[in-house]
């Protein structure tokens, strides 16, 4: 989310060192170079035509958060922010939330005091759940984000790494590409456990299993999928997405300080560099 200004060279030049410290705190260094990491980039998707956008997102405003989805996510954020940070103030004790742009005024006010939230301008919040909204909900968004990062998944592709709304749009791209030869896919800071918004949405859809719909495996039985969120991360709501995906799924819970929902918070850490080089072996 939010990246629509940048593009896939820049983008590429933060996550490679980030992914190399990663394999070096894992102790396997050497099993990958600059020129093996391709970047799969959708963000010109949301940027609207006609505006450089140089000086930031659109000008939202909290009235510019729509009734339903957007509002639904907003709420999700509220309560699993007040979960983590006791400086925000949890959503019941204004009151139930509801669908007014005063309770849309409370959330945002809740959240941008909240260590999360703390460096995002109002604006910015609101454009976010406006692209997760706009993916979800548009199916040629949807379709044209996914064909970027397929489009990026060749015969020689061992290792999917993907970040936020980036994890849904990699998890669905696998499962469009039947066959593929992926060995590994790392998913972090990932919403795709957040129930009805996301989960329930994907394409394609989870199959029922008893009492409890399953995600579709991405892959064969030889693909090893680890998901890593961290304590304080709101946009990965859903820390274990086992009970989702099932139990050959791998979760792990990492600690990111402040920076909780940073990607190359995620790269650089232990874990996240011992899954990509198994899958790179």
């Amino acid at each position: 989310m939010g990246k629509q200004v940048q593009g896939e060279d820049r983008l590429r030049s933060v996550w490679w060192p980030a992914l190399s410290d990663g394999l070096r705190r894992a102790e396997v260094e050497g099993l990958l170079s600059e020129s093996d990491v391709a970047m799969g980039f959708y963000g010109d998707l949301f940027r609207p035509a006609g505006q450089l956008l140089a000086a930031g997102d659109p000008p939202y405003r909290a009235g510019d958060v729509e009734a339903g989805f957007e509002q639904e996510l907003l709420a999700a954020w509220w309560q699993a922010a007040s979960e983590t940070d006791p400086a925000v103030v949890a959503p019941d004790a204004e009151g139930t939330m509801v669908a007014t742009p005063r309770s849309v005024q409370a959330a945002l006010r809740a959240l941008s005091g909240s260590k999360f939230f703390a460096n995002l301008a109002l604006r910015a919040v609101v454009a976010d759940l406006k692209q997760v909204r706009a993916y979800l909900t548009d199916q040629q968004v949807r379709e044209r984000a996914r064909e970027r990062v397929m489009a990026r998944i060749g015969p020689d592709t061992r290792v999917v790494v993907a970040h936020s709304l980036g994890s849904v749009v990699a998890y669905e791209a696998l499962c469009a590409l039947p066959g593929h030869g992926v060995r590994a896919l790392v998913t972090v800071g990932s919403p795709l456990g957040i129930r009805n918004l996301v989960f329930d949405r994907l394409q394609p859809g989870p199959a029922p299993a008893g009492k409890q719909a399953v995600g579709v495996w991405p892959g064969g039985d030889e693909l090893v999928w680890t998901n890593l969120a961290a304590t304080g991360d709101v946009v990965a709501l859903v820390k274990d997405l086992r009970p989702l995906f099932g139990e050959r799924l791998r979760s792990g819970l990492l600690s990111n300080g402040v920076h909780a929902h940073d990607a190359t918070s995620y790269l650089t850490d232990a874990l996240c560099g011992k899954a990509i080089a198994e899958g790179l072996a």
